[in-house]
């Protein structure tokens, strides 16, 4: 693929962003193809296995921005660049492109890569993967990315939460970046199949440890952590789109 081309999974919206620092804002996501954790619970394996390599598009920039002002109606508001692991891609000329025109831009990843086009992000979220997950936190790259981040965007940092250990390894990644904010939100243990069109979710358990986690937090006076469910897994399941 030419270094002048991003892997496109899909791109959809406006809708709200679902969860973490910006939830609840109108968002257009461009989700990229490609990652490099396999996550046990990962619930877009759409755009992270190989096998779906097909159903991914190298798109240029302008066409990217083409799709993004379409659905936009060239407003600008948030434009939410995920994944899969979206560090993978060039975006750094992508966001330049949108924020010429008005646009803000907000990144999630698990911190695995460090960009210097991360500085010209609104809001970064790094969203280490606890033990449940399956895979190795380093934290010096999570610390590289946000010295690349520098003084430019919103970081902040995200966290999946299913128990115990999700639970301590949040606050002892947390501990080590005191400057910023956390957000806690409780885990799907229902990922969908990467090609369902839709798929039960188990609202009970994902409420139950919502409930769990926020007594937790209040137990151990862990005010500086927001607790946050994943808003649109409750209000549209694990359809894909939304």
């Amino acid at each position: 693929m030419s270094g002048d081309l991003i892997r496109v999974s899909e791109i959809f919206g406006p809708t709200i962003q679902g969860e973490g620092v910006l939830i609840g804002q109108p968002t257009v996501f461009v989700r990229t193809g490609g990652c490099d954790y396999r996550c046990s619970w990962c619930d877009s394996l759409h755009a992270v296995e190989s096998a779906y390599r097909d159903t991914w598009t190298a798109m240029s920039v302008p066409d990217i921005w083409a799709e993004v002002e379409r659905l936009s109606g060239k407003s600008p508001l948030m434009v939410s660049l995920s994944g899969g692991n979206p560090a993978i891609q060039p975006l750094g000329p992508l966001i330049e492109h949108g924020k010429r025109r008005g646009y803000r831009f907000a990144l999630e990843t698990q911190g695995s890569l460090a960009r210097d086009w991360f500085s010209s992000l609104d809001v970064l979220v790094l969203s280490p993967k606890p033990p449940s997950s399956g895979m190795e936190y380093d934290r010096q790259t999570l610390v590289d990315c946000t010295a690349r981040a520098g003084e430019g965007p919103r970081v902040v940092l995200k966290f999946v939460v299913f128990d115990e250990a999700d639970y301590a390894f949040a606050r002892s990644v947390s501990a080590g970046f005191p400057q910023l904010s956390v957000y806690l939100q409780p885990g799907n243990h229902t990922p969908p199949p990467p090609d369902a069109e839709d798929f039960p979710i188990d609202v009970e358990g994902i409420m139950g440890r919502m409930h769990w986690l926020i007594d937790r937090v209040m137990a151990d006076r862990w005010f500086a952590a927001t607790v946050l469910p994943q808003l649109h897994v409750l209000l549209w399941g694990n359809r894909r789109g939304v």
